[in-house]
Parts: structure tokens; C-alpha cells; sequence
């Protein structure tokens, strides 16, 4: 009776994210994985590409830049430019992988869970236990981290900044098919 009031409370809550809403590539996945009895959501991201501040902690105004969907070279140089003018310290180029958040109503519904992942290529991925609840985070791999800024100075040619793109491009569409297998998964 406890994770089923935690779970109606969970999916009754607005989103509390910058965004303000799901997004879209892992939307389904979401729906699917609430409208079943022993499992719901607490928080996702479809993966994404980032200029964010090198700073140590997190803040609020950390990210220059900030999208979900795949990008264009210019897209991108335009914004790296924007952000050597308007922050002088370390700009780092993220592009982050999918991750998802799935609390379960046991032990073993979150090993079924876990298993579906994995077979799916979710490798990156385990079980957090507590007092409260069980929780799977579901995470990926593709990842790219490089500092492009420092002190107002681009770093990058548009060479290297090309070939970022491709690869951020392709790592995010990787991470989008994960999340497609494991919905024909469930």
C-alpha cells in the first residue's frame, strides 16, 4: 500500500525540471514504465549537449547552453561563441548520456528490472537500496567531456569542432535506440 501511494503521489507531480516538461525521445518509455504496477519514474533525461560553467559545485546558472535534440555545427559554434563572450572562466562541451530513475515495489522487481537494462545495453546501470525504497538507475555510456573556454578563449578548431558534433550527434541517437530496445523490452 506504501508504493502504491508513493507511486500516485510520483506521477501526480508537476515537473520540476528547467525544461518544464518530459523529453520527448524517452516520453514513451516513461508511460510505460508508470502504467505498470510495481514500478514508476522519479526522474529522467533523454541525454543532451551542454556548455555548462566549470564550476565545482552545483548552482543555478551553471548551463550556457543547453539542448536535447541533435545539433548542427554552426548551431553550436554560434553558442560557443556566445558563451566565450559572456563568461570568462572554464566552458566545458558536455554531451551526457540517457539516464532514468525507476523506483520499484521490491527487491526483486528491481533485479527484473536491472536485467531488462542490461540486455538492452544500459550498462552503466544498478540498484540503489534504502529505508524508503528501492531505486534503479538506468544509465548509459556515451559520454563526451572536454573544456572548450577559458578566461573568454575558444580552445577548439572548427576541425575538432566538427567531428565533436558528429559524435555527440551519434552518441545521442546510440543512447535513443537504448531507449527504444528497452521499451519493446517491458
Amino acid at each position: 500500500m506504501k508504493f502504491i501511494n508513493q507511486k500516485r503521489i510520483q506521477v501526480e507531480k508537476q515537473d520540476k525540471s528547467d525544461k518544464g516538461e518530459l523529453d520527448k525521445p524517452i516520453l514513451i518509455l516513461i508511460k510505460k514504465i508508470n502504467s505498470q504496477r510495481n514500478y514508476y519514474t522519479t526522474s529522467s533525461c533523454s541525454g543532451r549537449i551542454v556548455l555548462i560553467k566549470g564550476k565545482e559545485k552545483k548552482q543555478r546558472g551553471l548551463f550556457l547552453f543547453r539542448t536535447h535534440e541533435k545539433i548542427s555545427f554552426a548551431e553550436l559554434k554560434k553558442e560557443i561563441k556566445d558563451a566565450a563572450c559572456s563568461y570568462k572562466g572554464v566552458v566545458y562541451l558536455k554531451q551526457e548520456s540517457c539516464i532514468l530513475h525507476v523506483a520499484c515495489s521490491s527487491l526483486d522487481k528491481a533485479q527484473e528490472m536491472l536485467d531488462k537494462a542490461k540486455l538492452t545495453g544500459w550498462k552503466k546501470s544498478g540498484i540503489i537500496a534504502s529505508k524508503k525504497r528501492f531505486v534503479v538507475e538506468l544509465s548509459s555510456t556515451e559520454k563526451i567531456e572536454l573544456p572548450v573556454i577559458n578566461k573568454g578563449k575558444i580552445l577548439i578548431s572548427d576541425e575538432l569542432l566538427r567531428l565533436i558534433v558528429e559524435e555527440a550527434n551519434r552518441k545521442l541517437e546510440r543512447g535513443w535506440e537504448k531507449i527504444k530496445k528497452l521499451e519493446r523490452m517491458i
